[in-house]
């Protein structure tokens, strides 16, 4: 693909903006497909708590809202953030909502589950990428996966460890 990574895609804020995510260039993102109404969703204030533990560091939470599955995420972008900010208190960067698989599938998504050590279908709400500042990604998390588990972090922290 290309030497940018997902640095070449352009996404639709949740207020409706179009945000190139170039301007996360040189900053460590970690991508997340997310559903208000899951079983997980839960982990939105694990993901804030990771935000604000590392964001003076060049960190970012991107939290794509997606309702692939069985209906978790029914809600128009207003909505979504409202819930977002009411009950988790986010501050990290919420996108428009999207399709992480199928035949709708995002084209940032069909980028992040086509490279060669993390491909594979999104399985289900909060999957977690982890990319470099270099916009290449890093690694690649399941929904099971707390964005407070040591593993993660420490693939933050290591990730983190690579900013110029």
């Amino acid at each position: 693909m290309s030497e940018s990574g997902v640095h070449d895609f352009s996404v639709r804020t949740i207020d409706g903006q179009e945000k190139p995510l170039a301007d996360y260039k040189g900053k460590a993102l970690l991508i997340v497909n997310t559903a208000s109404r899951c079983g997980f969703t839960g982990q939105y204030k694990g993901l804030q708590a990771l935000y604000e533990k590392y964001r003076d560091r060049g960190f970012e939470v991107l939290a794509f809202p997606a309702n692939n599955f069985m209906n978790q995420e029914p809600g128009n972008e207003a909505a979504i953030k409202e819930f977002c900010e009411l009950n988790f208190r986010t501050t990290f960067p919420l996108f428009a909502k999207i399709s992480v698989k199928g035949k709708d599938q995002h084209p940032l998504y069909r980028y992040l589950t086509s490279q060669p050590e993390f491909a594979g279908d999104i399985a289900w709400n909060f999957n977690k990428f982890l990319v470099g500042p270099d916009g290449k990604v890093a690694a690649r998390f399941g929904s099971r996966t707390d964005p407070l588990a040591p593993e993660l972090k420490q693939q933050v922290e290591a990730v983190l460890s690579t900013r110029g």
